[in-house]
C-alpha cells in the first residue's frame, strides 16, 4: 500500500464519505453518488429524441442544433442536494462529477459529435468573487476530462449583476436576463460549433442570452447541455 493509499484510507476512517443524496457510506470507488443514488438518478433521456421538450424552449428564440439535461430537478426530491452542494456549499468538486458522469453517459450516444468547446454560462465577477467559483466551469471541467473538447472561459462575460432566477415567473426571467452577456473575443468560436454549459434548465432564458452574444460569429453553430432541468 502506498503512502497516499494509507493516508486516504485513515482519513476515511476519521472522516467517512456520505453519499451526497442519501447519506450512506461511499466505498473508495464511489465518488459523491453511492452505487443505489446514482443508478435511480432521474436522468431526463433528453438526448436520444429529437425536437425534445428542452429543445422547444429554444424554438423561435434562437438556432440551436440540439439541446439537453442530465436529470430532473423536481421540488421535494432527495436529488436537490446536488445542486443545492454544488451552488450553495462550496462544494466545487460535485459540478466535476457530475460533469464526468454526464459525459460518459452523453458520449455513448455521440451527443458530442462536432462540438468544438463548451462555453460555461459566465458568472457575473462579483457573484463569483463572493462564491469563489462559476458552477458551470466545474461542470464544463468535468465533461472536458471525459471527452477531451476545450473549456473556454473570459471570451464572453456577464456585465450585468443580476438578482436570483429562483421563485421569479417565466416573464420576469426573460426580463431579468436581457442583454445581460457581452462577447469580448469572437475569435475562439469562429466556424465552430460551441456546447454552452449550465447547471439548471427552466425556462431557457439564461441559456439564450448566452447564445445571443454569439449571434454575430461568423459561421458559429450552438448547442446547450444542462446538469439538471426542472420539471
Amino acid at each position: 500500500m502506498s503512502w497516499k493509499d494509507w493516508f486516504q484510507s485513515v482519513a476515511t476512517l476519521f472522516y467517512p464519505k456520505t453519499c451526497i443524496v442519501c447519506g450512506s457510506s461511499l466505498s473508495r470507488q464511489e465518488t459523491h453518488l453511492c452505487a443505489r443514488c446514482s443508478v435511480g438518478l432521474p436522468r431526463t433521456n433528453l438526448h436520444l429524441v429529437s425536437g425534445n421538450e428542452a429543445e422547444k424552449l429554444f424554438w423561435g428564440k434562437v438556432d440551436v442544433q440540439r439541446v439537453s439535461a442530465y436529470f430532473y430537478y423536481q421540488r421535494g426530491s432527495d436529488y436537490r442536494s446536488v445542486l443545492r452542494r454544488l451552488k450553495y456549499e462550496g462544494e466545487q468538486e460535485v459540478g466535476v462529477t457530475m460533469g464526468r458522469q454526464m459525459a460518459r453517459e452523453l458520449l455513448q450516444a455521440d451527443f458530442f459529435e462536432g462540438i468544438d468547446c463548451l462555453l460555461p454560462v459566465p458568472l457575473h465577477k462579483k457573484k463569483q468573487r463572493i462564491r469563489g467559483y462559476n458552477q458551470s466551469v466545474c461542470i464544463a471541467q468535468g465533461i472536458s476530462e471525459v471527452t477531451g473538447v476545450p473549456v473556454i472561459e473570459g471570451a464572453v462575460t456577464r456585465e450585468k449583476n443580476t438578482e436570483t432566477q429562483t421563485r421569479k415567473s417565466a416573464l420576469q426571467r426573460w426580463e431579468n436576463v436581457e442583454g445581460i452577456f457581452k462577447l469580448q473575443n469572437a475569435e475562439p468560436f469562429e466556424g465552430k460549433h460551441v456546447l454552452i454549459i449550465d447547471d439548471v434548465l427552466t425556462t431557457g432564458s439564461t441559456c439564450v442570452a448566452c447564445a445571443d452574444a454569439l449571434q454575430g460569429v461568423a459561421r458559429v453553430k450552438l448547442s446547450v447541455l444542462t446538469l439538471a432541468m426542472v420539471k
